[in-house]
């Protein structure tokens, strides 16, 4: 018999995957803009509230999302 925490999912055989990707990697390239801009806006108002998605392809980079805070940031 399976015992479960109250509102929470039974455990079942499913299959675990997971991603690695190495440096270099446009995924590990676009995380490090994203955590660029958010520690910006958080350097100057610790209140600010950032959403910043960042897209890579070749020669090409695209960011999307909305950020609540100074309206003016020097870096």
């Amino acid at each position: 018999m399976q015992q479960t925490v109250e509102g929470a999912v039974a455990k079942q055989n499913y299959v675990f995957t997971s991603e690695s990707v190495s440096e270099g990697h446009p995924d590990k390239v676009a995380d490090r803009i994203s955590d660029a801009i958010v520690d910006l806006y958080l350097s100057h108002d610790p209140f600010a509230r950032v959403a910043v998605e960042t897209l890579t392809t070749t020669n090409q980079v695209v960011l999307a999302g909305e950020v609540r805070g100074p309206e003016s940031i020097t870096p």
